[in-house]
């Protein structure tokens, strides 16, 4: 065996060594550059990174403001419930993770087990409802409806129940004041989303995820003044979500309280009669459909003529907003939106649009004159008008000869309006009219009056109506033509032949479509806040006002109001003279026209009344009935769809508030005493620094005065008709207003499509 020399390995083992060396310095060169990286360049941002991981945050909610009457009444309020709650991080130390605390407080609370233990597990995507969609962290509400002797028992027995409380919290409430509903002004609350809190979190009012937000009505058009700002409580936690220490505290600020013009005594009157008109609707016969009136929804509007404030907005069917409280159930889910439920959650005053009927003609009234027509002119009121082989019918082939526009709006003669929208129509180029010749003074006017868009009311969700024009004629001809010749016949039922005209010529301004149009049939649609704003309007002399219901925002402790104050939108298209003979003529509808027999005895010399009735006519439906009165302080606007007449269905009940309004009685004496609102109310509710509102309380039941008011005018202003409707005894002036209890469909064979 051949020996190497030792002197021959040397230098490699050297060399390797070097190598190594080198190798290990470099290592230990990036780890400490990248040591230096993370600790002194980007120290910072991990720091603040680590911290983040290690901070939780429990939420207090705010105290949520109230919204309270012109009076100061709650209408919305919280109240103090008894809440059991249970914290998640003192269930998890147990041995068990608490399910026998659990067990043992289904037991106490009337629970099942199973049921309790649902609700403080954690949602995620794979976890049905219920569950628990909130910060770990935070306390998790079993029940908000304990009794008394339920968190005594918890509370005293407190080693029993570690990890639960009992504990007083506020929670939301509707009162219902003066046995007022308001629900679908209110609205109500329900948990933030997920995509709620993605959508606010950069705005200057975003959501924690314990909040509960408004959906509908006054609680979520003021959601960000009244939900106030929720206090946090930061919480120091290792790893495996223990608390280790308290970091930083925020205390909760309560939300403001917001002040409307609602007065809950007017409400309720407007409620009642609503209701009871409907009722009294059911019972009435309708002998063009052989059944009584469906009478299936209707709506009131009692507005400030003078500001634009609602006093008092009912719809019908309605509801009770506390179902919402705490959490719908699926049975009263279902019941409020399902197909069976007539859809109480609506607002039909604001999102119920119908044809208007013959509250349009002072639209059309003012069309008329500012297309040249003299408002005391002789126009014909025959018993028909004909257009090429169509009929267009009056009232029961009624002919009061050669009349004024004043005249015709008191005895609501449709012929005048056919003859005057028809010499239009020709003036305009009848149905193939120039380019840029047309002037549409009809179409021009409505959109003057604010017709076809939203009027502005600090609700959400509320719809524009329309105005059927030549444009929007020409859209819905686009959207609906293939669908027209597809079905259309030309010798087919009525609707076939009506979706084979307008297949051939629907978007082309026919001389029967403007001819329906001038009396609020066809196409057209309203809504009652609408019409609140015209006829209030009227009665200011012209002005029109952006409807409101918020008064004021006032905080917590009474130091900080913001007003709302009254905001024009506009002056109706016409002068000062118009307006003044339109007035003139509209209370001589309550006195001598188709009002006249539900306003007799009225103390009219000191109280005027104006009105205007409509009975408009839906294609498959029953009429319905429309009634747009005012006085020198307020529009009342009402309207019951599959009801019948204007003054029939709605008469009586409109009455009725004017007369609770400004106390008149049976006799049409006034009893100050009894006005509940006889002017509207100015000043604001006083809001003390300790949060205690200054608040009248409200007399009695004014439902109940206001049912035994309608029994003595029943009995003290004449016989009951066989159809329900009351007939005065005795009159100043021809009772042409019975009339209008006997309407039949007075168009047959015009043109008409479904509103």
């Amino acid at each position: 065996m051949t020996n190497i020399p030792e002197t021959g390995r040397t230098p490699r083992v050297r060399t390797r060594l070097v190598v190594i060396q080198i190798l290990v310095l470099s290592l230990l060169g990036t780890l400490g550059g990248r040591l230096w990286y993370l600790q002194i360049r980007e120290g910072a941002y991990y720091q603040k990174e680590a911290s983040g991981n290690h901070v939780q945050q429990v939420v207090q909610p705010a105290t949520r403001g109230s919204i309270l009457d012109a009076r100061g009444v709650p209408l919305a309020d919280n109240e103090t419930r008894l809440v059991v709650s249970a914290s998640r991080t003192d269930l998890l130390k147990q041995k068990d993770d608490g399910k026998a605390v659990l067990t043992k407080l289904a037991g106490v609370l009337g629970m099942s087990p199973q049921e309790v233990m649902q609700k403080v597990r954690l949602c995620d995507a794979k976890t049905p409802q219920p569950c628990w969609n909130g910060s770990p962290y935070q306390p998790i509400p079993i029940t908000d409806d304990a009794t008394p002797r339920q968190a005594l028992q918890i509370r005293e027995r407190a080693e029993d129940f570690p990890g639960i409380t009992a504990e007083p919290e506020a929670v939301r409430r509707y009162p219902g004041p003066g046995k007022s509903n308001t629900a679908q002004v209110l609205g109500y609350l329900s948990p933030v989303t997920d995509e709620e809190i993605q959508q606010a979190k950069d705005t200057s009012s975003p959501y924690l995820r314990s909040d509960m937000v408004g959906r509908s009505g006054l609680e979520r058009q003021y959601d960000k003044e009244l939900r106030g700002k929720a206090g946090v409580t930061r919480y120091e936690v290792d790893n495996l979500g223990r608390v280790i220490g308290k970091a930083k505290s925020d205390a909760a600020q309560p939300g403001s309280n917001l002040v409307t013009s609602i007065d809950a005594r007017v409400q309720r009157v407007a409620e009642y009669e609503l209701d009871k008109a409907m009722k009294a609707a059911r019972q009435q016969y309708d002998d063009i459909t052989g059944s009584n009136y469906k009478a299936d929804s209707g709506a009131v509007v009692v507005m400030e003529a003078k500001t634009g404030r609602i006093v008092a907005m009912a719809s019908a069917p309605t509801y009770d907003p506390n179902v919402w409280v705490g959490g719908i159930s699926a049975k009263d889910y279902k019941a409020l939106t399902g197909k069976n439920s007539d859809y109480p959650l609506l607002n039909r005053a604001i999102q119920g649009q119908s044809a208007p009927g013959s509250t349009f003609k002072v639209i059309s009234t003012s069309a008329a004159v500012q297309a040249g027509y003299d408002f005391n002119g002789n126009y014909p009121c025959t018993s028909s008008y004909s257009v090429g082989g169509q009929v267009f019918k009056n009232f029961e082939g009624e002919n009061f000869g050669d009349i004024s526009l004043g005249r015709a709006l008191e005895v609501s003669c449709d012929t005048v309006f056919y003859y005057l929208a028809d010499s239009e129509w020709k003036k305009d180029g009848g149905i193939n009219p120039k380019p840029g010749q047309p002037k549409d003074w009809f179409f021009k006017t409505a959109h003057q009056f604010g017709l076809g868009k939203k009027t502005g009311i600090d609700l959400p969700n509320e719809v524009t109506g329309r105005v059927p024009d030549r444009q929007w004629k020409q859209r819905y001809w686009e959207a609906n033509k293939d669908a027209w010749c597809k079905s259309g016949k030309k010798d087919g039922s009525y609707v076939e032949k009506i979706a084979y005209e307008n297949c051939l010529e629907g978007n082309k301004m026919r001389e029967g479509d403007e001819i329906n149009y001038s009396i609020g049939q066809g196409d057209t649609l309203l809504t009652p806040i609408q019409e609140a704003v015209i006829y209030g309007a009227i009665s200011n002399g012209g002005t029109m006002y952006t409807p409101t219901i918020g008064k004021a925002v006032i905080s917590a402790d009474g130091k900080h109001v913001t007003e709302i104050k009254p905001q024009p939108r506009g002056k109706l298209p016409i002068s000062k003279a118009t307006r003044d003979m339109m007035d003139q003529a509209l209370a001589g509808v309550a006195t001598r026209g188709t009002a006249a027999w539900k306003f007799a005895g009225w103390p009219q010399d000191k109280i005027p009344l104006h009105a205007k009735t409509g009975t408009a006519e839906v294609y498959g439906k029953q009429t319905t009935s429309w009634l747009a009165t005012y006085s020198k302080d307020y529009s009342v606007i009402m309207t019951i769809s599959q009801a019948g007449t204007g003054s029939g269905a709605s008469g009586e009940a409109v009455r009725n508030i004017y007369s609770a309004l400004y106390g008149v009685q049976a006799d049409g004496s006034i009893d100050h005493n009894k006005a509940l609102l006889p002017s509207p109310q100015k000043g604001l509710p006083k809001i003390q620094t300790d949060g205690t509102i200054a608040a009248a309380k409200i007399p009695g039941d004014p439902a109940k005065d206001q049912e035994k008011v309608a029994q003595q005018q029943a009995t003290q202003q004449g016989d009951t008709t066989p159809n329900g409707d009351q007939t005065p005894a005795t009159t100043t002036s021809p009772p042409t207003g019975n009339r209008d209890t006997r309407r039949r469909a007075r168009r047959r064979g015009s043109r008409r499509t479904t509103a």
